[in-house]
């Protein structure tokens, strides 16, 4: 029975991971769309990037260029904005998008943005989490099955669980960070004059569906933790069999 509810569990996921695919097509299928579009201002990411954080006071920010295509980022805890091959050097303004949003979370981490802080909080906390919750879930199982007090094996399941929750509470905590940043991305592209108003909304349209992804991970992440609940409530049920 246990086996038949680990592989049938799989139709739980199965939505969220096609969303997720649906999201990831549309956002390769924008940023390629729009980075043949040359923005008027012909500024370069980087060159932009600079500019951007130098309006918001910004001067401590590394700005490096990095392998790989929308592997773009921004480390609060070295204060280095990568961009990737394909960004770096771009005057497009999918790559001036992709780079002013990563501006957006260098800004958030120099105004001390709670959300931000929280989820450079949670990255180890999330790492070991991951790590521990499938073990320590099925020593709580397995003891279920010798013990005679059955609520030492429930709190053991409960706090693996509760590990495995981690990666969800990070992905709910990422979604609002990442709109936060594409947020700022558009306000500073708006009041600095990098863009126009129809490359402002361009621009909106790659960056919403770069959103789209981390709503769909936050899905995908809800889907699995509901997954793993099934699975370790069917091999904890056993007992009762």
């Amino acid at each position: 029975m246990i086996y038949f509810i680990y592989y049938a569990s799989f139709i739980v996921v199965l939505p969220g991971i096609l969303f997720a695919l649906i999201c990831q097509i549309l956002v390769s299928t924008r940023f390629k769309k729009y980075s043949r579009v040359q923005s008027a201002s012909q500024w370069t990411a980087n060159e932009m990037s600079d500019m951007l954080l130098e309006k918001q006071g910004i001067r401590s920010v590394e700005i490096r260029r990095i392998g790989g295509s929308l592997t773009d980022n921004y480390n609060p805890s070295t204060d280095v904005l990568s961009l990737s091959e394909s960004v770096y050097s771009g005057t497009d303004i999918a790559s001036l998008g992709v780079a002013a949003h990563e501006c957006g979370h260098a800004v958030q981490k120099h105004t001390g943005s709670f959300l931000l802080t929280l989820r450079s909080i949670l990255v180890p906390v999330t790492n070991i989490g991951s790590r521990l919750a499938v073990p320590v879930a099925a020593v709580g199982v397995l003891l279920s099955f010798f013990v005679k007090n059955p609520n030492t094996a429930d709190v053991i399941i409960a706090i693996g669980i509760a590990l495995y929750s981690l990666s969800t509470l990070f992905a709910l905590v990422t979604l609002p960070v990442e709109f936060d940043a594409s947020r700022r991305a558009m306000r500073m592209l708006a009041e600095t004059g990098v863009m126009n108003d129809d490359e402002l909304r361009k621009t909106r349209k790659v960056l919403t569906a770069a959103a789209m992804t981390y709503v769909a991970s936050l899905l995908v992440s809800l889907l699995y933790l509901l997954r793993f609940i099934l699975i370790v409530g069917s091999a904890k049920s056993r007992r009762r069999d």
